[in-house]
């Protein structure tokens, strides 16, 4: 089978089955030895690091919540065993209507796109940290101003720092401090 036959498409799964479904569709496809027809079932997800009750914590975070990606040569058995056999999956982004609704592959630059963001986070050493808002209440957790609440007044991603707004003896004083001296209200 040629790679240029092969596209990807976005398939619909019940929320946060998107693993099960995953692993459900992984296993049929290897019962029966359908892997050259379809080689990759892909959640995307990244790493995103927070702050809780002062500790560094690790999580997957989905780009998609509720889908999956299938690489796969579509023909009328996959798309049959995809949308009917699978549990937790409700069926493919499709175009038409009615009964010629076929599922849509997604056009190369969105694949570039995702896999590429994919591969970035993945290779990538620097860390993805919950972002936050200029106007945000926060609480700063570390530091001689911890314990006190603030207000986000900017933000410096590229820095990993930001300015907030916190009440010092009664009058509001501009403070800079790491992402990870403090933590979202």
């Amino acid at each position: 089978m040629s790679e240029s036959t092969k596209k990807w498409y976005v398939v619909r799964t019940a929320g946060g089955k998107e693993k099960k479904a995953k692993e459900y569709l992984e296993k049929e496809i290897q019962r029966r030895g359908l892997q050259d027809m379809v080689p990759q079932v892909l959640i995307p997800t990244e790493k995103v690091y927070t702050m809780r009750n002062g500790k560094r914590v690790a999580t997957e975070r989905m780009f998609y919540p509720g889908y999956i990606l299938v690489e796969c040569h579509m023909t009328g058995e996959i798309q049959h065993m995809i949308r009917n056999e699978i549990p937790n999956v409700a069926g493919f982004l499709t175009e038409g209507k009615g009964k010629d609704k076929e599922p849509m592959p997604l056009r190369e630059s969105e694949v570039n796109r995702i896999l590429g963001r994919v591969d970035e986070v993945s290779e990538s050493d620097i860390e993805t940290v919950t972002t936050f808002d200029i106007g945000e209440a926060v609480k700063i957790i570390d530091g001689p101003f911890s314990g006190f609440n603030a207000t986000v007044d900017e933000i410096h991603a590229d820095r990993r720092k930001l300015k907030v707004m916190v009440m010092i003896f009664g009058r509001k004083t501009l403070i800079e401090l790491n992402f990870s001296q403090v933590t979202k209200e």
